[in-house]
């Protein structure tokens, strides 16, 4: 029996790992339902789509730069299981708002003045419950796990996240938006009850701190508290380049499938689904490589392969471009369309090139820090990313307005890639240091 399935049969992994799974289906059912409806339902301009794709993703991703430390904070101070209970409870309601504004989307019922406003609000406040689960669905790990299961959790924990992320999207493209209005209600609900039965995980050690409300303080205090070790101040330099990359490529893949594939929704959501396999195959694919050791071996060469997809990618868009479709294209005719192979071969690689730089990554930030400290560390992690990603979403708005295509938005991408590597060979550095001069060399 391997460790994964060992893990999948036992109480103090399974019902973490199927909340975590319903999490991010919703977040995703939702998100994709949300943006492809106004996308190919109410504007009918690229850059007004491309900037309307930016926007969700920036509000999305605020609430981890202006929250994550309070997080952090309440995940190591403390019952984690605790937390997850409350903020699953609370993901009903915010379902609830989120499937008004798609109903009166679908309506047609004040959609710019009432709906939009109601989505993008459901969809903040999705931020912020990713933002409390975030630190926890990766710290209580090393809590409820052997340190020899710890890599193997977490790859799990990253794959199982892009199996519903990937099952989130192809819901959300093929099915109509009054439905989907249903589903993220009903999903929350099972959510909720599934978050009940994950084994308590109180706080490690005796704590003596009050929670810091001054979320600026707080923050600033946090990030410098965290990156004094060197393996764990790579690891979330090198994530958060990872992430802001991610951001970009998903702010750009719905407008680059409407307005240069000429495809229908249900493609956009094929090129998400694509993505998110790719980076589950990729997550438990190094696991095996690294056989469970914690390490950032295989991260250069990883990411340097994810820039050489994402240039693959963007020749293919260019050529594409050239021979562009008369009319919409839905999912039996764009796979017959020339080089449609070639273009979900590139998106597949970059997604798991991506998934072998990351997952070990994370899993520096949890065995890399006292257990009592692991979820400040992640919520660290999780400051910096989105100060990265936001500034990533504000990047792509601002090429949208200045009118670069969708395709040419790529190659920063491509770039990026090459930052991240060097911030893997750098921790890789840090990680033959420090095994160096540890006790038992």
């Amino acid at each position: 029996m391997t460790t994964s399935t060992h893990l999948l049969r036992r109480r103090r992994f399974l019902p973490l790992f199927v909340t975590q799974l319903f999490n991010a289906f919703n977040d995703n059912l939702y998100k994709n339902a949300m943006v492809l409806f106004v996308v190919y339902q109410v504007y009918n301009s690229p850059n007004t789509e491309g900037l309307f794709s930016a926007v969700a993703s920036g509000l999305f991703i605020l609430p981890f730069f202006l929250l994550s430390a309070l997080a952090g904070q309440l995940a190591d101070m403390r019952d984690k299981a605790a937390i997850i209970r409350t903020v699953k409870a609370c993901e009903i309601i915010l379902m609830i708002i989120g499937a008004a504004g798609l109903y009166l989307a679908w309506k047609g019922i004040a959609v710019e003045t009432v709906a939009i406003p109601l989505l993008l609000l459901a969809l903040l406040l999705t931020g912020v419950q990713s933002t409390f689960l975030g630190p926890i669905k990766y710290a209580i790990l090393p809590q409820h796990l052997k340190k020899d299961e710890v890599l193997a959790g977490t790859g799990l924990v990253e794959a199982g996240t892009y199996i519903a992320i990937l099952a989130g999207t192809i819901l959300a493209g093929w099915i109509d938006v009054e439905y989907a209005a249903v589903g993220i209600i009903i999903t929350s609900i099972i959510g909720y009850f599934v978050s009940r039965q994950v084994p308590d995980a109180p706080p490690q050690g005796l704590v003596k701190e009050k929670l810091d409300w001054n979320l600026f303080r707080a923050s600033k205090n946090l990030i410098r508290e965290t990156m004094h070790n060197q393996e764990v101040f790579y690891a979330i330099l090198a994530i958060s380049f990872f992430w802001t990359i991610g951001a970009v490529l998903f702010i750009q893949f719905v407008p680059l499938a409407k307005n240069v594939i000429m495809a229908e929704p249900e493609v956009a959501s094929l090129f998400l689904v694509i993505f998110s396999v790719g980076v589950a195959i990729g997550s438990v694919s190094i696991n095996y490589l690294l056989k469970g050791t914690v390490s950032a071996r295989y991260s250069p060469i990883s990411v340097i392969a994810m820039g050489g997809f994402v240039v693959a990618f963007y020749f293919v868009s260019r050529l594409w471009a050239a021979g562009q479709p008369t009319e919409m294209l839905g999912v039996t005719e764009f796979l017959a369309w020339p080089m449609a192979s070639f273009l979900l071969l590139s998106l597949l690689g970059i997604a798991i090139a991506g998934g072998m730089f990351v997952v070990p990554l994370y899993a520096f930030l949890t065995t890399r820090v006292p257990p009592e400290q692991a979820a400040r560390t992640i919520a660290a992690n999780n400051i910096v990313n989105s100060g990265a990603m936001v500034i990533g979403s504000l990047a792509a708005m601002a090429l949208n307005m200045i009118g670069i295509s969708i395709a040419e938005q790529l190659l920063m991408s491509a770039g990026m890639c090459l930052v991240s590597a060097w911030l893997g060979k750098r921790l890789y550095n840090a990680e033959l240091t420090a095994a160096a001069n540890s006790p038992a060399s």
